[in-house]
């Protein structure tokens, strides 16, 4: 997170003093932004902080929340299975077939590649989560 404010208020400065962009900043930032919310996703997920409806779940007995929040780890394990095929397809065919950034002409699948990488940490975070939620170690 500070590397992309660092980046983008280094972006700023340099074009309000001279009137031209520093060309790497969004293709960074971006890769950034991504990783950061995968990095958020997975810790969101290991620590049961992911969105939820309040009311629904205070009103719930311990073992229907419990049964609830195994369900909603698996859709989750899921979700990310479906990221880490795809994500991972995609950046195989961009190594495949040397697409290159836009604006910089690096690797693409250098900054796809995160994507399904990420993945598989949210995924083992979840599964954690559900072998926790089994044995009765996290409430």
């Amino acid at each position: 997170m500070a590397a992309m404010a660092l980046i983008t208020f280094g972006n700023v400065v340099v074009r309000y003093l001279t009137n031209v962009s520093f060309a790497f900043t969004e293709e960074y930032s971006v890769v950034l932004m991504v990783v950061v919310t995968m990095i958020g996703s997975s810790l969101a997920v290991a620590t049961g902080r992911h969105i939820r409806i309040g009311v629904l779940v205070d009103a719930m007995s311990p073992a229907r929340w419990r049964a609830c929040e195994i369900a909603a780890l698996v859709l989750v394990i899921v979700c990310f299975g479906i990221l880490l095929v795809h994500g991972g397809r995609l950046a195989w065919d961009e190594y495949r077939f040397e697409v290159l950034s836009p604006g910089l002409g690096n690797p693409q699948w250098l900054y796809t590649g995160m994507l399904p990488l990420l993945s598989i940490a949210v995924i083992a975070r979840a599964a954690g989560r559900i072998l926790r939620l089994a044995r009765g170690e996290d409430a």
